[in-house]
């Protein structure tokens, strides 16, 4: 999810570009020995060590054995359609509740009230270490909002490193349109930079009280699989891996990459072009970045500045196998449907996006599968002999 500050915006979908994984989508990034930033108050030896085998591949270890990068592997459960959350504890006694990954903000916030579409919440009365601060908050996203107070509390993350750590926590007492039907989260862990935090930045991100309280690096890499499957099928299960204070090389193969953040608010990259199958859309670089492109773990959406939108959807027109394929279904007022059994892919281009690489001479290209903009639309009640699939794209 992205807080509405502005009309316009990439919002992509896909994996944080600080890790790899071997699922359908992800951004490659290279590790530069000592190039990563690590906070300037930690001691040197508690810092990753990066080396690499006879292959060249490059390994992330911890030598203080603060993280155990394999006791978080998979601790991610969710899918592109409703999101990705981890288990965590808040309060004293701890309290287990389902959070939201979201790099696309940067409060930590979570239901403190009945919802009728969340399981259960946290209860404030309940833990005897939560301090209100007397604050109020509240936070629009591109979808939905929410409003309540803010307090400190502890945490801790089951999967995740070792230790508990006081945390700000936007509790929340009135949301519109934030927490939706069918949803296994009641909170939300926003990654970015303090910049975006509400109601201003002197509230420190989870993350970042994560880093100065268990002196772990400051680094982490998201991994996110299941693009185009249901939460609830068994031969590939939908979830991932949110990898705190470093990477986790059984994750990924190959060299991994770095792209440069243009401004430490959102993660906010440079995308160079976009290709639709072997087609360049020629557009100016200017049209790609209008007005930010930055990577939202937290929506299921493709979000596209209008002119790059009407391209994309033109070129997938003339490159798609259907003919006379309904305009309608691009915009969001149709679906289109299929045969149970059968998928809608086959038919349709990959698309290419382009990011600068850290050495600003080269670039480095994510593909990204039919699976991932076209989706399908869960059959309630199984009966149905068609099954309804819908674009992610969004103007």
């Amino acid at each position: 999810m992205a807080p509405t500050t502005t009309a316009s915006l990439w919002a992509f979908a896909f994996s944080l570009c600080l890790g790899v994984s071997e699922c359908y989508f992800s951004i490659p990034l290279k590790i530069y020995t000592g190039s990563y930033n690590v906070s300037s108050e930690l001691d040197p030896s508690q810092r990753v060590v990066l080396k690499s085998d006879v292959n060249g591949l490059s390994l992330a270890s911890d030598p203080t054995g603060t993280v155990n990068f394999l006791d978080m592997v998979n601790n991610l459960q969710g899918d592109s359609g409703r999101g990705y959350y981890i288990e965590m504890s808040i309060g004293t006694p701890g309290q287990k509740l389902n959070i939201l990954v979201d790099t696309g903000s940067s409060n930590f916030a979570v239901a403190a009230g009945p919802h009728p579409f969340i399981t259960h919440y946290f209860n404030r009365a309940l833990s005897s270490t939560y301090q209100s601060t007397g604050r109020n908050v509240a936070v629009r996203y591109t979808q939905g909002n929410w409003e309540g107070e803010l307090g400190l509390d502890y945490a801790s993350i089951p999967n995740g490193p070792n230790g508990t750590f006081i945390i700000n926590i936007a509790a929340i007492l009135s949301s519109d349109g934030f927490f939706l039907p069918g949803i296994k989260w009641q909170g939300i862990l926003g990654l970015a930079y303090p910049m975006l935090a509400r109601p201003d930045s002197s509230v420190e991100p989870f993350f970042n009280s994560l880093v100065q309280q268990l002196k772990i690096p400051d680094i982490f890499s998201l991994q996110m699989c299941g693009a185009g499957l249901s939460a609830s099928d068994t031969t590939d299960p939908a979830g991932g891996s949110l990898i705190m204070g470093g990477v986790e090389p059984t994750l990924y193969r190959g060299s991994l990459w770095y792209t440069p953040i243009i401004e430490e608010w959102y993660y906010q990259v440079e995308v160079l072009k976009l290709e639709v199958g072997d087609q360049n859309l020629n557009l100016d670089c200017r049209e790609y970045n209008m007005d930010k492109a930055i990577v939202d773990s937290g929506t299921t959406l493709l979000r596209l500045p209008v002119n790059v939108f009407n391209a994309v959807v033109e070129a997938i027109t003339r490159s798609s196998l259907i003919q006379d394929f309904s305009s309608g279904f691009w915009d969001g007022t149709k679906l289109a449907c299929w045969m149970k059994g059968e998928t809608p892919w086959r038919f349709f281009p990959k698309l290419s996006i382009y990011l600068r690489a850290t050495n600003t001479s080269q670039s480095f290209r994510i593909t990204i599968l039919p699976q991932l903009y076209i989706q399908p639309i869960t059959d309630v009640d199984g009966t149905a002999r068609l099954l309804p699939f819908r674009s992610v794209f969004v103007s």
